[in-house]
């Protein structure tokens, strides 16, 4: 190697200085200047008079350098030379460097204070770690539940709600989506940002983990071959939370995450020995779109319950003010709720006992089930004389034969092999599957035999096509189907081509069933709740996984037992919510809800609702807990919603 240059050496050591930030950069300039002010006193010390000594004639030249004001008091050709270099370098040098570093550096702090690098300084607050599709709607949901959110504050022995979000980068782009979000506009100052990954655990400490009164994982996109999936991701923040709190030996806060394996649940329970709730975001979505395939029109009532809005909630509440009244005593006294059961302490879990006897003695230790509009309707009306006493009668479910449900599954994603394994938990269906993708059927079957594992009643058949050209399309001949589902697929780059793509799919899909001579129900799933209004009034059913896994994290981040009650609702087996034809039940033609309410208890189920065959002026066919002395006014068509044993 050739030797450097003394120029090239002295270049090399000015950068190096340079990059340590602006002291060093500053004190090089500071430096130069001194130079150059030397530099120039030698050039005019010669000259005698007014420069007494080498001191005043330097002094001279760095007040030239620095304030072009005095350029006209020097007299003399060569004196007026060396004035105007000084001048003209200390614009170069003094103003122009000087200004450059010092902007640079108030840039760059500005910047560092708009990534969120400082860590906050907190205490009860909420954190969400990730930025994803489900953090605005979560958050708006999490500022939206005012009752809930005020009992979680006082047992927290806080005011105010403070969340923290821990993104990937903070950007101005990220405050505009919040302000514009339904449910947060002016509400944006109660939340903060910080940048960083759930996986570092310098990021955890930035948003003050250990100090959260809960914290909430939303899971994370990853393509299906990524080595780096999001339960990896979940696990990694856990053990970082986890060893955080050992080193500081303070206690853990309470975590709610969402996993995309259900398997995995044992896992994120062993790497994190603190109070944690897991949601399978994958299953739940599933098992609401199985559920929706055996009873159409079941999307609106999950679109009610699990979406925030107005309209009917599930709520828990404590046993311990209710103890020792019956379920029946319970259900009396709460004119506009309707009791669905309890929730009973189970190891280090609960054990969900829905449709309760009337006659169930409450513990203290219980948890009751309520569905109410508020969370005051889930309290005692002291005002009134009280209901009659109607909660189900014990009945045994009926043996079902196995019915035959033809599917036709429309665009690939993760949740697939979940979507799968939920149609194949149910032994009295039999399913037949037909996935159609793009994706060669291989790659198809090894994913899904990977995941699932060995189906015992499902069957199914992968179909090579793009069910957006249109003679693809009408080859499947989709009206010979029972259920038609169109998933918004994770494999494109963002939720808005996704639910772009699905939509399309849609119209194109409702173009070739106008002409058809028997309609399937049609099943569509956006992943994007901008779009959840974009096709307006239709004849399918949507069902938007954002929306839907935003409030159930939220809701079991303020009540964690909520969990296992949705697990017995959304799962095989169990009580579930089914529709019914009036004509199976014994009704008066004046019946009210009241009496509608005894007729349904009679066979050991909860009547909740009625589901109108003609939609309202804003297109809602569902009517979830009207009042009780409400006629019911049937029309042919009209179903009941109930909540009953399988």
């Amino acid at each position: 190697m050739l030797p450097l240059r003394f120029v090239d050496r002295l270049k090399f050591f000015i950068e190096r200085q340079f990059v340590k930030g602006a002291a060093f950069q500053l004190l090089v300039v500071a430096l130069l200047i001194g130079l150059i002010s030397v530099i120039g006193g030698l050039l005019v010390a010669p000259l005698g008079e007014p420069f007494d000594d080498l001191g005043a004639a330097i002094w001279w030249a760095f007040l030239r350098l620095t304030d072009p004001g005095y350029l006209g008091d020097d007299s003399g050709n060569w004196q007026r030379f060396v004035s105007t270099l000084l001048t003209v370098s200390g614009y170069v040098v003094f103003l122009g460097a000087l200004v450059a570093i010092l902007t640079r550096w108030l840039i760059a702090v500005m910047n560092d204070l708009e990534r969120g690098l400082t860590p906050v300084s907190l205490k009860h607050h909420v954190v969400v770690l990730g930025w994803t599709s489900l953090t605005l709607p979560l958050l708006s949901e999490l500022l939206g539940s005012s009752r809930r959110m005020r009992r979680f504050l006082e047992q927290h022995d806080t005011r105010r709600l403070r969340l923290v979000v821990l993104a990937a980068e903070v950007s101005a782009n990220q405050m505009l989506a919040l302000r514009n979000q339904e449910g947060i506009g002016s509400k944006v100052r109660q939340i903060i940002l910080r940048s960083g990954l759930a996986i570092q655990p310098e990021a955890l400490h930035r948003v003050a983990c250990l100090q959260a009164a809960a914290v909430i994982i939303p899971s994370a996109a990853y393509g299906s071959e990524s080595l780096v999936s999001a339960d990896v991701e979940t696990v990694k923040a856990l053990l970082s939370i986890a060893a955080q709190a050992r080193q500081l030996n303070t206690s853990l806060p309470f975590v709610v995450a969402e996993i995309q394996d259900l398997r995995k649940r044992a896992v994120i329970e062993r790497a994190y020995p603190g109070a944690v709730e897991v949601v399978a975001g994958d299953s739940t979505i599933s098992r609401l779109i199985v559920q929706n395939c055996l009873h159409p029109g079941l999307s609106e009532l999950y679109n009610e319950l699990l979406t925030a809005g107005e309209g009917n909630e599930l709520y828990i509440r404590s046993g311990e003010p209710l103890a020792g009244l019956t379920l029946g005593e319970v259900a009396s006294q709460r004119p506009a709720a309707i009791v669905l059961g309890l929730l009973r302490p189970a190891g280090n879990g609960w054990q969900a006992c829905l449709l309760g006897s009337p006659g169930l003695t409450i513990a203290p230790a219980d948890r009751l089930v309520m569905m109410a509009r508020g969370y005051d309707d889930t309290e005692a009306n002291s005002h009134g004389a009280p209901l009659a006493m109607v909660v189900p009668a014990a009945v045994a479910p009926c043996a079902q034969t196995a019915i035959r449900h033809r599917v036709l599954v429309l665009g690939w994603g993760r949740k697939v092999p979940a979507l799968v394994a939920e149609f194949d938990s149910y032994a009295h269906r039999q399913f037949e599957l037909d996935l159609v993708s793009v994706m060669p059927t291989a790659e198809r079957e090894r994913i899904i035999q990977r995941d699932t594992g060995e189906l015992h009643h499902a069957q199914v058949r992968h179909l090579e096509a793009d069910y957006m050209v249109e003679g693809a399309l009408r080859r499947l001949k989709p009206w010979d189907y029972d259920t038609i589902l169109l998933l918004s697929s994770d494999r494109l780059a963002s939720g808005e081509e996704a639910d772009a793509r699905a939509m399309v799919g849609y119209l194109q899909l409702e173009e070739l069933l106008m002409s058809a001579q028997r309609r399937p129900q049609v099943i569509l799933e956006l992943s994007d709740p901008d779009n959840q209004h974009l096709l307006g009034v239709h004849q399918g059913e949507t069902i938007v996984s954002p929306m839907v896994m935003s409030h159930v994290l939220a809701q079991v981040a303020l009540r964690r037992e909520l969990r296992w009650a949705l697990d017995e609702l959304f799962t095989a087996g169990g009580a579930e919510f089914q529709f019914r034809d009036p004509d199976g039940y014994t009704l008066p033609a004046d019946a009210d809800f009241q009496r509608l309410e005894q007729a349904v208890a009679d066979n050991g189920e909860l009547a909740l609702g009625l589901y109108r065959r003609q939609p309202d002026a804003r297109g809602r066919r569902l009517r979830l807990n009207p009042p009780r002395d409400e006629p019911l006014d049937l029309e042919p068509g009209d179903r009941l919603v109930v909540l009953a044993l399988t």
